[in-house]
C-alpha cells in the first residue's frame, strides 16, 4: 500500500508517500517561519494563505521524487486535527479532493498521533506499549501509549506549552522566532550557577506541567540584571535549564508508576540537545530506553500523517464521503483502527 501523506495544521506544509514495502518514499517541507517571524508569532490567517500557495507545488515534487503516477498512490491520509482550522481545512480539502479523483481511500488522522508514531519510522523504533513525551509549541503532556489508538493521557499542562513558553521567553530577550533554536543556541554560553528559576510544579505529586510562571520569572530576572549580552546568555540557560529538570523529573515520575520501560521524545522541543541528552541520563538511571524521531520529524511533517494514516487504513478504516477539520480534538477521542 502507498499512502500520499498531507500535513497542514500550523505553519508547516508536509507531504509525504509511505510504501508498506519499502517504507519511506519522499518527503517535503515547506516552513513559514519567515512569513511570521516579523510577527513573533503564527498569525492563522497569513497560514492558511501560505498552504494554499505552496501545497499543490510541493505534491508534484513528492511524487516525482518518489517516481510515482498518481494511478500508483493507493490512499490518501490528512491531517484532520486539532490545529488552526483555515490551515487544516485547506489539507482536508485537498486530501479529500485528491482521493476522490483518483478513486482511491481516505482517512483523517489526528495530528499528535502522527508525532506519536513518528519514531516507528526509524531503524530502531520502540515496541508498544511506551511512555511519550509529547513537546510543542501547542502542547506539552505525558502519553501511556498501548497500541495504535490506544492513549491515555498522564499529564498535561494547565497553562502555556513549552515550546510556547520558549518562544514567550525568547521575544522578551529580542532574540527573534522561533523562539527554542534561539534560547538553546545561546544558552550554550550561559553561567549555569548565575541565576536558578524554579522547576514548576515538582514539589508536589502529579505529572502535570505548568510553564507560565517560568517566563514570568524570565521577565522578572531580566528587568533586574544588567540586560547586556551576558545576562541574556545566564537567563537562557536558566530557563533551558529549568524546563528540562522539569520534563526530566515528570518523566522519571512516569515511567515508574507505570512500570513502562520506554520513553518517546516527540514534538518539535523534542529536537532540543539539552533536552536528548538529560533523557539519555535518566534512562541509563532507570534501565530503561529513550526513542526519538530524527531531527526532521521532531516538526510538523507529511511522513508521520502517512505513516500513522497508512496503519489505520491497512486496518481498514476509512473516512466518510465528506471531510472534516477538528481544531480541538483530544487523544483520548480515539480508538484503535
Amino acid at each position: 500500500m502507498r499512502v500520499l501523506g498531507i500535513e497542514t495544521s500550523c505553519d508547516e506544509t508536509g507531504v509525504a508517500v509511505y510504501d508498506s514495502d519499502r517504507g519511506l518514499l519522499a518527503h517535503a517541507l515547506y516552513s513559514q517561519v519567515e512569513l511570521h517571524a516579523d510577527y513573533g508569532g503564527v498569525v492563522p490567517e497569513l497560514a492558511s494563505r501560505d498552504h494554499v500557495r505552496k501545497i499543490v507545488p510541493l505534491l508534484d515534487e513528492v511524487m516525482a521524487r518518489a517516481g510515482l503516477s498518481r494511478r500508483e498512490i493507493d490512499a490518501v491520509a490528512y491531517t484532520e486535527g486539532p490545529g488552526l482550522v483555515g490551515a487544516l481545512l485547506v489539507g482536508a480539502a485537498v486530501g479529500r479532493t485528491l482521493a476522490w479523483s483518483w478513486g482511491v481511500p481516505h482517512v483523517g488522522v489526528h495530528h499528535m498521533e502522527g508525532h506519536l508514531l513518528a519514531p516507528m519510522l526509524e531503524e530502531n523504533p520502540p515496541e508498544f506499549p511506551f511512555i511519550a513525551l509529547l513537546v510543542s509549541g501547542g502542547h506539552s503532556m505525558l502519553v501511556q501509549v498501548e497500541g495504535v489508538g490506544q492513549y491515555r493521557i498522564l499529564g498535561d499542562t494547565l497553562d502555556d506549552a513549552v515550546g510556547e513558553a520558549f518562544d514567550k521567553t525568547a521575544k522578551l530577550l529580542d532574540l527573534g522566532y522561533p523562539g527554542g533554536p534561539a534560547v538553546q543556541k545561546l544558552a550554550v554560553d550561559g553561567d549555569p550557577d548565575k541565576y536558578r528559576f524554579p522547576r514548576p510544579m515538582t514539589d508536589r505529586p502529579g505529572l502535570q506541567f505548568s510553564f507560565s510562571g517560568l517566563k514570568t520569572f524570565a521577565l522578572n530576572t531580566w528587568q533586574t540584571s544588567t540586560q547586556d549580552a551576558r545576562a541574556k546568555a545566564d537567563i537562557a540557560r536558566a530557563f533551558q535549564d529549568a524546563v528540562v529538570d522539569t520534563l526530566a523529573i515528570k518523566c522519571r515520575r512516569a515511567l515508574r508508576e507505570t512500570g513502562v520501560k520506554q520513553l518517546v521524545l516527540a514534538g518539535g522541543v523534542s529536537a532540543n540537545t539539552a533536552l536528548r541528552e538529560r533523557m539519555q541520563q535518566l534512562v541509563k538511571e532507570e534501565q530503561a530506553k529513550v526513542f526519538y524521531p530524527r531531527l526532521e520529524f521532531c516538526t510538523d511533517n507529511g511522513a508521520m500523517i502517512a505513516y500513522a494514516g497508512y496503519l489505520r487504513l491497512q486496518a481498514g478504516e476509512r473516512g466518510s464521503a465528506g471531510f472534516h477539520a477538528q481544531p480541538r480534538w483530544s487523544l483520548e477521542e480515539l480508538v484503535a483502527p
